[in-house]
């Protein structure tokens, strides 16, 4: 018998498993915009580890859209993001379920880095006085400018042809579906159930 191997889509992957582990935390905090401001150690756990991966996967874009170009740095993908993404900062998730959107990157429109990756080197680098920068709000923000990267590299890293695939197609290729985040309705294929 033999086993047949494909491409393990390991980003998407964990994008999925950081949030199934938010979906979870949404039974002890209300996803509301009361409670954007609730900060507390599981937060602080989501929100470094999506914005961990926020910097490896911007890593593999930039190396996907610039090869040559600087990335040892935030400020390096902003520089080299901008130029091939122009629309980023004005790319919108959304939490459906509870009625939540948000432009992670729209600080990148006036030059400026996102206020969830400034929350979350607080947090990293002097913990015992801005813990409280761990809050729903920078980990919501963290893990939707992570589902926006992931897709952004899934369209360059899945195309058969080289060139860049539709976020339709990206989307419908990315599987399982992500349950709690979106991207805007017409970046996925409707499906149509007759």
């Amino acid at each position: 018998m033999s086993i047949a191997i494909t491409q393990t889509k390991l980003h998407w992957n964990y994008f999925l498993a950081l949030e199934r582990d938010m979906d979870v935390l949404s039974r002890y905090i209300e996803f509301c915009e009361a409670n954007l401001s609730v900060f507390s150690l599981e937060l602080a756990h989501l929100l470094f580890a999506a914005a961990s991966e926020v910097d490896v996967v911007a890593k593999l874009v930039c190396a996907q859209i610039s090869p040559d170009a600087a990335r040892g740095n935030i400020n390096h993908y902003r520089t080299a993001l901008l130029q091939a993404l122009p629309d980023l900062p004005a790319t919108e998730v959304f939490v459906p379920r509870y009625g939540l959107s948000f432009r992670p990157w729209s600080n990148w429109a006036d030059g400026q880095n996102p206020l969830w990756w400034r929350s979350y080197n607080n947090v990293k680098h002097q913990r015992d006085t801005c813990f409280y920068e761990a809050t729903l709000k920078n980990a919501l923000n963290a893990l939707g400018a992570l589902l926006v990267l992931v897709m952004h590299h899934y369209s360059r890293n899945l195309s058969l042809s080289g060139e860049v695939l539709s976020t339709r197609d990206t989307t419908q290729l990315l599987l399982p579906e992500s349950t709690l985040f979106r991207l805007a309705e017409e970046n996925y294929y409707s499906n149509l159930i007759v």
